[in-house]
């Protein structure tokens, strides 16, 4: 248990529907996702990759790999906290993302942080 408290981070996603970026018509979705990384273990830790998993209505699956986050690794000491936007579209008005981040600590030790899956949907079309 002790171990987890020293590696931990918490992710925090809010998604906004960009209407002036889609075209229904087209079966064209554009969502911008703003996410927030929180150190809350006790080792300051650098955020290395990304992983996302992305899932439209019709259970199409989109994965993404990538270095960093908006080309930056950044690093956070605990306490700190790294917010960045980003998009992706999709060929349904609903979707899911979820994923992970590949962390190596100061200590050299690496680990995965969970992103805990979120929706992707335009204004009400879910309830």
């Amino acid at each position: 248990m002790a171990e987890r408290k020293r590696y931990e981070f918490t992710v925090a996603p809010k998604v906004t529907f960009l209407a002036d970026q889609s075209d229904p018509d087209k079966n064209h979705f554009v969502f911008a996702y703003t996410i927030t990384v929180t150190n809350t273990g006790e080792v300051t830790a650098q955020l290395v990759s990304r992983h996302w998993i992305i899932t439209d209505a019709d259970h199409r699956v989109q994965e993404v790999k990538g270095q960093g986050v908006v080309g930056k690794q950044p690093v956070l000491r605990p306490g700190e906290s790294f917010e960045y936007t980003s998009g992706t579209s999709l060929p349904t008005a609903v979707g899911t993302m979820r994923g992970s981040y590949h962390m190596v600590a100061e200590d050299g030790a690496a680990f995965e942080v969970p992103i805990p899956s979120f929706t992707l949907s335009i204004p009400r079309t879910l309830h």
